[in-house]
């Protein structure tokens, strides 16, 4: 049986995530200026001037049923609002009939790093992943040359399942190794409590 991947609101902790539409572009844009995350050789964050394109491609992506793209918004703890907009972040390579799908393409706004709206968002997406869609496993890539990414990821529980070499070319050219991590459904449970614990006590 096919799973059918809708746009849908995860309301967390720290963050709101919402459908991405054409109308984040500004707040993408301020978000996306702090850090200069774009200047990061080993990421693929969009700049300033490239944000419209990368909008109009993940909700592509989407139509084609291959991404499911969020904007991620910082939650006024006081209100329960969502309120500034800090990043982007996607289910993608969708496998719907098994279904399996990867949490990527994700950037933050400097500021927001060690704040626990990192943890918060994975613990929004994995949750949805293994208790609504059903996904027996989630997967995570990076550049092997990422180590604050693949530590990141590590440090969800994340195990890593391999190294494909020369996998894909970057946007300088170079050819790029990407290490695949994953998460199991029967160890959801375990990943979820540290996560929560992380949330509770931010800047670790």
């Amino acid at each position: 049986m096919t799973t059918v991947l809708s746009p849908i609101t995860l309301v967390g902790t720290h963050v709101v995530l919402e459908p991405l539409r054409p109308g984040h572009h500004d707040g993408l844009v301020d978000a996306v200026r702090d850090g200069e995350l774009w200047k990061l050789w080993y990421t693929s964050v969009p700049a300033p001037d490239e944000m419209s394109a990368e909008i109009d491609r993940r909700l592509s992506l989407q139509d084609a049923g291959s991404m499911l793209p969020f904007t991620t918004r910082l939650r006024d703890p006081a209100t329960g609002a969502a309120g500034r907009i800090i990043g982007m972040t996607t289910y993608m390579n969708i496998d719907a009939d098994l279904p399996r799908v990867e949490i990527g393409s994700t950037w933050n706004a400097a500021s927001a790093h060690g704040s626990g709206t990192n943890p918060d968002s994975k613990l929004l997406l994995l949750g949805h992943a293994f208790e609504t869609l059903g996904c027996p496993a989630v997967e995570f890539r990076t550049h092997w040359l990422n180590h604050q990414s693949r530590d990141a990821i590590a440090r969800l529980g994340a195990k890593q399942d391999g190294v494909l070499r020369s996998h894909a070319r970057s946007a300088d050219g170079t050819l790029r190794d990407t290490v695949v991590f994953s998460i199991l459904a029967n160890e959801w449970p375990m990943v979820q409590s540290a996560l929560q614990h992380r949330i509770r006590k931010p800047r670790r």
